[in-house]
């Protein structure tokens, strides 16, 4: 298990007005991290009122290097071209930031058969005088908080949202796992053009935290305990605990999570972005999602497999799911345009989703469970752990909870886990790449 430290600013003359924490980990599961991120801050006032802030989140996919190779191209990439398109409106050149940078990834994976067709997701949240714009390719995720408010302001580009999206399947058929939660249909490098989307701007308010995650994150935490973390830990805190849940419950992926909460008026929105904003346009035509057509393909020829055999109703259902792939594309299509202007002033439809986050006992059962776990597992391995230092956290945690003061209970509970974990990658051996759960 590896982790990166969030880069600190250079900035010393100026307040950015935020703080932000970024951690990157290889996970349980993985023998390399293919994620990468980017902090990029205005180093003054005038810096910040021409370019913003800048924070992006990629997750490569590809055989050997290559997953690893596109997430880091697309987050150095991406600040590059925007820089360069400043001469457009903001929200414009990051749109280009994203299309350039997709061509470019596109001509470097062409030009080694190694790194032919490596992807990457790519979703960005860039900080604004008019207000906080995302730019999102993939199924890596960016969410916001407010007050109990946690709200994800991207659309997965997966095929599960995709279909929903397309009304062509139910809640019912999607919970029934039929279809696989993991196939994207958009990311940036396998195709030479690309359709982004924008959301934004949304106005930003001191305190108002945004998280910027992998699906190493949100495959393993859900969106309200996401919420409850942080509206109870400050981002150092929450960006840790966070990657220290994903791992114990099983770390399968790459972990990688940025936080930022507003705290200052520098990033507070005065006022209304500018009506008569004009749409950002994307540099060609999508064409149909490659993996909209390999499921199709595969769901045809798994068809045909069954009708060999006999096997008439799975038949019918395999196909029929062929069927709802390849009208999915072709909706995809006909319905992809550049993100659209909401009343003169806004980008997109985000946001896509919302929950009322409140702490509550089932976090602190759910913290407490794996202490417990934790405290077996260090018995039978005995593993060096300091427990009497860990102790006077646990009672002031479940003392909290008794009084019901939920917040004060996560917290101490939460901060006795990231003690715990701490000590145990201190006392764990030398890895060998082939780290597993203790669980």
């Amino acid at each position: 298990m590896s982790s990166q430290e969030s880069p600190k600013s250079s900035a010393e003359a100026w307040s950015p007005g935020v703080q932000c924490s970024a951690r990157s980990d290889t996970g349980m599961r993985r023998r390399n991290n293919q994620d990468s991120y980017n902090v990029v801050l205005a180093d003054s006032s005038n810096a910040f009122d021409r370019v913003g802030h800048l924070f992006i989140v990629a997750d490569g996919m590809g055989a050997h290097a290559a997953g690893e190779l596109a997430s880091q191209l697309a987050v150095d990439l991406i600040p590059h071209h925007f820089l360069k398109n400043l001469k457009t409106l903001p929200v414009e050149a990051l749109s280009r930031s994203f299309t350039e940078s997709n061509a470019e990834i596109f001509r470097r994976g062409q030009a080694n058969p190694e790194f032919r067709n490596m992807g990457t997701t790519a979703s960005a949240l860039a900080i604004f005088t008019e207000g906080a714009v995302v730019a999102h390719v993939g199924d890596s995720r960016v969410y916001r908080l407010r007050g109990q408010q946690f709200e994800q302001l991207t659309f997965d580009h997966s095929l599960v949202w995709e279909m929903q999206a397309s009304g062509e399947v139910n809640e019912e058929t999607i919970r029934s796992g039929v279809i696989p939660k993991n196939v994207i249909t958009r990311s940036l490098g396998p195709n030479p053009s690309v359709q982004v989307d924008i959301e934004g701007p949304f106005p930003i308010r001191i305190h108002d935290r945004f998280l910027l995650c992998s699906d190493g994150l949100s495959g393993q935490i859900s969106d309200e305990e996401m919420g409850a973390i942080l509206q109870v830990f400050e981002p150092e805190q929450a960006t840790q605990l966070l990657i220290d849940l994903a791992n114990l419950r099983g770390g399968p992926d790459n972990i990688t999570v940025l936080v930022i909460e507003a705290t200052g008026g520098e990033v507070e929105t005065h006022r209304s972005n500018a009506s008569g904003t004009e749409s950002v346009h994307e540099s060609g035509p999508t064409g149909f999602s490659s993996a909209l057509i390999a499921v199709t393909i595969v769901c045809f020829l798994v068809a045909a497999a069954l009708l060999f055999t006999g096997n008439w109703p799975m038949a019918i259902v395999v196909a029929i799911l062929g069927s709802i792939a390849i009208g999915t594309g072709i909706a995809q299509r006909h319905n992809a345009q550049p993100p659209s202007v909401m009343d003169g002033s806004r980008y997109g439809n985000g946001p896509h989703r919302r929950y009322l986050c409140k702490p509550d006992i089932k976090l602190i059962e759910q913290l407490n469970g794996m202490i417990r776990a934790l405290r077996e597992a260090s018995a039978e391995n005995k593993w060096n752990i300091d427990w009497d230092k860990i102790e006077p956290l646990l009672q002031k945690g479940n003392r909290a909870a008794q009084a019901k003061d939920f917040n004060q209970g996560i917290r101490h509970l939460g901060l006795a886990l990231i003690d715990v974990m701490e000590m145990m990658k201190k006392k764990r051996s030398v890895a060998t790449g082939d780290s597993e759960s203790v669980f």
